[in-house]
């Protein structure tokens, strides 16, 4: 769970910095990348949730 955390924080960290950059440079391919970052990191998300709903599936067979 820490390994989710960590890479949560880092998903963050990486779309804020994105964000100040556009803010700074107004180049909307900064609002690209944190599209395709948001875009990743769902995908990541419903992969963990989909694994996490099978384990407990598992254990309660």
């Amino acid at each position: 769970m820490i390994l989710v955390r960590l890479l949560l924080f880092l998903g963050l960290a990486v779309i804020l910095i994105a964000f100040a950059a556009f803010l700074i440079t107004k180049d909307r391919r900064y609002l690209r990348f944190i599209a395709q970052t948001l875009i990743y990191a769902g995908v990541f998300f419903i992969g963990v949730m989909l694994f996490y709903v099978f384990e407990r599936l598992i254990l309660l067979a």
